[in-house]
C-alpha cells in the first residue's frame, strides 16, 4: 500500500462554510508578529526511545495538523520535541524563527519558542483561581515579550472567557471544576499567554465519553474563531475529524500515511487503528428543532445539507453541532425501505468498496450523501460483510441509502451539564 500523500502547502486552512477568523481575536490571542495561521512549520529530528529512534520530516501549513497513532508510537513525544522539552536533534522551525538546529548548534529554551502548550492533564495551578491561571498565561506572553503588541492582556482575557465560556468560573478554585472546565481552563491559560503556535496533548483523552461530547466543541470553536495554527496529538479518530486539516499517522517513531483525514483514516491501513477506539464520521450541523424525545439537524457547516435526527440536544435553532455516525451502527440498502423504525433513511452514492480483514470478511464501504455541497461533507464509512457485499453487488458510484437509528447517532455540543 502507498502511503495517501498530500502537499503540506496545498491542504486548505479554511473549510466550506467556516467564518474567516476575526482580526481583532488573532492579534489579541495569536499576538503580533505570528502570521498566524499562514506560518510554515518544519519539522526534521531524531529522537532515541526506548524501543525505537523517532525519525519525522514534515512539513506543513495547515490551520491544523493533527499526529495520530496507536499508543506508544511516540506522538507526545514528537510534541513534547517541539515544545523544547526533549533534546531532540535536527531542525525545527516555525515561520522565520529556527527553534532547533542541531548543525547550527541553535537550540532555543521553551520559554522563548512562544508556544501555547497543554499537556494532557492540564497542570493547572491548584492554588489560584481560575482567572489566576489565565492570568499567569498574560504574564508569560509579557515575559516572552508578546504583552506589548497586539491587544492588551484584560482584552486578550475576555476574548478567551467569552469564547471558552469560562466568565462564570472565573473566581473559583482549581479544586471545585470539573474535568470538562479544567480542560477548558488550561485551554485558555495557553491561548491567554499569546501563542505563536498552539500544541495540543490528548486534549480529551483523559475525560470520559459524556465530557468528550461537551468539550469537542469547544476546540472546534477555538479552530473556527481564531487565527492560532495548532499542532494536536490524539488517538481519538473523531477529535481529528473534528479539528484537523492535516492528519499524520505515527507508528513505531514513522511517518507511516499523511493527508487529508477523510482520506487518511478510512484508508485500508489506516482504519483498523481509527476503529479501536470505535470509528465515528463526525459531521458538521446545524440544530435545526427540537421534540420532546430528538432533535432535528442539517448536516453541512451552513446547515443547509440533508436532515438527521438525533438524540435531543437543547440549544438554539442554528446553533453549531457535530454529529457522529458510527460505521457499525448503519445500514446499507440499495432500494429505498419502507414500514423501518429508524428514523433516518439518507440517499447516497458508493463512493469505495475498500476490503478491510486480511481474508476479505470484511468490507469498508463509504457513502456520499446526496443533497450536501461538494466537499462539505466526508463521506460515511460504513462496515459490511463481503457476504452482505456481494448479495447488494455494492460497487463504486452504486445509488445506496444509508440507515441510521435515532439512538444510533452521536452529538457533540448542545447545551448539557457538565461533570
Amino acid at each position: 500500500m502507498s502511503p495517501p500523500m498530500a502537499d503540506a502547502h496545498a491542504v486548505v486552512a479554511r473549510r466550506p462554510g467556516e467564518p474567516t477568523p476575526r482580526a481583532t481575536e488573532s492579534t489579541s490571542v495569536a499576538g503580533a508578529g505570528g502570521r498566524a495561521g499562514a506560518d510554515e512549520l518544519e519539522i526534521a529530528i531524531s529522537l532515541p526511545l526506548d524501543r525505537f529512534a523517532l525519525e519525522v520530516e514534515v512539513t506543513t501549513r495547515a490551520r491544523v495538523t493533527a499526529v495520530f497513532g496507536p499508543s506508544g508510537a511516540g506522538k507526545s513525544s514528537l510534541l513534547e520535541s517541539v515544545v523544547g522539552m526533549r533534546r531532540a536533534s535536527g531542525r525545527i522551525r516555525f515561520g522565520d524563527a529556527v527553534w532547533l538546529d542541531s548543525a547550527r548548534r541553535v537550540r532555543l529554551p521553551p520559554e522563548r519558542r512562544r508556544i501555547g502548550y497543554v499537556p494532557q492533564d492540564g497542570l493547572l495551578f491548584p492554588h489560584r483561581t481560575v482567572r489566576g491561571n489565565l492570568l499567569a498565561g498574560a504574564a508569560r506572553a509579557r515575559r516572552a515579550g508578546a504583552g506589548g503588541r497586539g491587544a492588551p492582556p484584560a482584552a486578550r482575557l475576555e476574548t478567551v472567557c467569552e469564547l471558552l465560556e469560562l466568565t462564570p468560573l472565573l473566581g473559583r478554585r482549581v479544586g471545585t471544576l470539573s474535568g470538562g472546565e479544567r480542560q477548558r481552563v488550561a485551554l485558555g491559560r495557553a491561548l491567554c499567554s499569546a501563542p505563536r503556535l498552539l500544541l495540543l496533548d490528548e486534549p480529551l483523552a483523559a475525560l470520559d465519553l459524556p465530557l468528550r461530547r461537551r468539550v469537542l466543541p469547544f476546540l472546534a470553536r477555538v479552530r473556527a474563531e481564531l487565527a492560532v495554527p495548532m499542532l494536536l496529538v490524539s488517538h481519538d479518530p473523531r477529535t481529528v475529524q473534528a479539528l484537523a486539516d492535516d492528519l499524520i499517522v505515527l507508528r513505531d517513531g514513522r511517518v507511516i500515511a499523511r493527508g487529508a483525514p477523510r482520506d487518511v483514516l478510512t484508508d485500508p491501513a489506516v482504519f483498523p487503528l481509527a476503529e479501536e477506539e470505535g470509528y465515528e464520521t463526525v459531521l458538521p450541523a446545524r440544530l435545526e428543532a427540537t421534540d420532546p424525545g430528538a432533535s432535528t439537524v442539517r448536516l453541512g457547516a451552513a446547515g443547509d445539507g440533508p436532515r438527521l435526527v438525533v438524540p435531543r440536544t437543547d440549544g438554539a435553532p442554528g446553533e453549531a453541532l457535530l454529529i457522529g455516525i458510527p460505521a457499525r451502527e448503519t445500514i446499507l440498502a440499495t432500494v429505498e425501505p419502507a414500514g423501518l423504525s429508524a428514523r433516518n433513511v439518507l440517499p447516497g452514492r458508493v463512493a469505495a468498496v475498500q476490503s478491510l480483514a486480511a481474508d476479505g470478511g470484511l468490507l469498508l464501504v463509504t457513502v456520499d450523501l446526496a443533497g450536501a455541497r461538494a466537499g462539505d461533507l466526508p463521506p460515511v464509512a460504513t462496515e459490511v460483510t463481503a457476504r452482505a457485499a456481494a448479495e447488494l453487488a455494492l460497487t463504486a458510484g452504486q445509488p445506496v441509502y444509508v440507515i441510521l437509528k435515532t439512538a444510533g447517532c452521536v452529538v457533540y455540543g448542545g447545551r448539557g451539564g457538565e461533570r
